[in-house]
């Protein structure tokens, strides 16, 4: 099962790579990873960690040799991401969220299949991270053969093999790194204190808003997660053009949509939003989720073998 090729159909004032720096975006990407990889660490570790944290966290066959700690330390890695966060938190606004999908629907950048896009990502973000030295592509790769070597089916292998092709927004219409990577959030109702820094907020315009910052905000429980405007981003993005260009089942969608959604599906925020179609998309994500972390230091797969 393949979805259709992406189509975004360039304009001819934009300069494609232009004067944006895909290494430092991919550098701080995997900075944020490993905050969200030695959070869960250290609650295990600490002994703090609920039964099902600890199940989550060991429940991939792939990794469960692997000594999740030995990234670097979770302090310094905090330190690289705070201010990114600070600057995330504040510019994530109802006003900007609604601009941003506006402008999704209002035109189209470029047309490509998904190895196009998978090549075209590759070459715009590469050698990003010390503690792997894995291009993009490799870490696609990565976490979709550790979903087969598992055993799961078909789908989830692409999943995992197109996951962060939405990193493309940045070469478009990104404002900066905060509306393309990061933890993704509700906007439009009051931020949850299980987001990651959730001081931060308080230079947000939305923040004490009469309607955006009460509980429930423009929102109603049970609403489902279908009806509720998430922080824009890369997962935002390949969603919307995964939902109309590709047959992939509701649970691949949500792993797309909701991987970087970690106050919900590692924090338990956000409950009193989700319907029944919702818990059973939380059981999808969260059994993806350790893919996309801790595939990273996984052996560095063969590209040429692996494509044909």
């Amino acid at each position: 099962m393949a979805p259709a090729p992406l189509i975004e159909h360039p304009s001819i004032n934009e300069n494609f790579n232009d004067y944006r720096d895909g290494l430092a975006l991919e550098a701080l990407s995997d900075n944020i990873d490993k905050v969200n990889v030695l959070k869960a660490a250290l609650k295990v570790k600490n002994g703090t960690a609920t039964q099902e944290e600890k199940d989550i966290y060991e429940a991939s066959q792939f990794d469960v040799d692997k000594d999740k700690t030995q990234f670097r330390q979770y302090e310094e890695a905090c330190d690289r991401v705070k201010s990114f966060y600070h600057e995330q938190h504040e510019k994530q606004t109802v006003a900007y969220n609604l601009k941003a999908r506006n402008d999704f629907m209002a035109k189209t950048r470029a047309e490509m299949t998904i190895w196009e896009a998978i090549e075209k990502l590759n070459t715009l973000i590469d050698e990003s991270d010390p503690d792997t030295s894995l291009s993009q592509i490799e870490h696609l790769l990565q976490s979709a053969e550790a979903i087969r070597r598992d055993g799961k089916p078909r789908w989830m292998q692409l999943t995992g093999l197109i996951h962060d092709l939405g990193k493309l927004l940045f070469f478009f219409d990104a404002q900066g790194q905060w509306d393309v990577v990061g933890d993704t959030f509700p906007v439009g109702c009051a931020f949850d204190r299980r987001i990651i820094y959730p001081d931060t907020f308080k230079g947000n315009p939305d923040y004490g808003h009469d309607i955006y910052g009460t509980e429930y905000g423009i929102y109603t429980p049970g609403c489902g997660l279908d009806n509720v405007m998430l922080s824009w981003g890369h997962d935002e993005y390949l969603y919307h053009i995964a939902k109309e260009q590709s047959t992939l089942p509701d649970e691949a969608l949500a792993m797309i949509r909701y991987h970087s959604f970690y106050p919900w599906h590692k924090e338990n925020a956000y409950q009193w939003m989700m319907n029944e179609k919702d818990k059973r998309m939380l059981e999808a994500v969260r059994a993806f989720n350790p893919y996309d972390l801790y595939s990273k230091s996984d052996d560095i797969p063969k590209v040429e073998d692996l494509k044909v």
